[in-house]
């Protein structure tokens, strides 16, 4: 059985550079796909309905309540309500925190993919569905 051997403490390899990426710790209220989804709609810094944010992340109500709490609660979305006419409207903007946090995450993610993992494998010849059946 071959021996493991392990380089220098702090040597520049695949495990040392992997253990550095997870230990940026990325922010787990932003990395779920649909407050990223809400998040990214509030960007431009122009409050957003209700009605508009469900149709741009395609979000059930319930959900988009839940998730859009969620970010209002952590500081990241704030949530205004308002009447027009007989109609309640609700609208979302992100605050400064929010957008720092996303900036933040961002830069993260970014890290990750400038880490030099070490040589990329070119992608191979793409083969037909099924070479078995090959008739001239």
């Amino acid at each position: 059985m071959p021996r493991l051997t392990r380089g220098p403490r702090g040597a520049d390899t695949l495990p040392n550079k992997v253990n550095a990426a997870v230990k940026l710790q990325i922010d787990e209220m932003i990395s779920a796909p649909c407050r990223l989804g809400i998040l990214a709609t509030l960007v431009p810094g122009v409050p957003v309905t209700f009605s508009q944010m469900k149709s741009e992340t395609s979000l059930s109500d319930g959900n988009l309540h839940v998730q859009t709490r969620k970010l209002s609660d952590a500081g990241y979305v704030e949530i205004n309500k308002t009447m027009k006419g007989r109609r309640s409207v609700t609208e979302f903007r992100i605050t400064e925190l929010g957008r720092e946090r996303l900036r933040l995450y961002v830069m993260k993610l970014q890290q990750i993919l400038d880490a030099d993992v070490g040589p990329r494998q070119p992608a191979g010849p793409e083969k037909a569905a099924d070479d078995s059946a090959v008739w001239a």
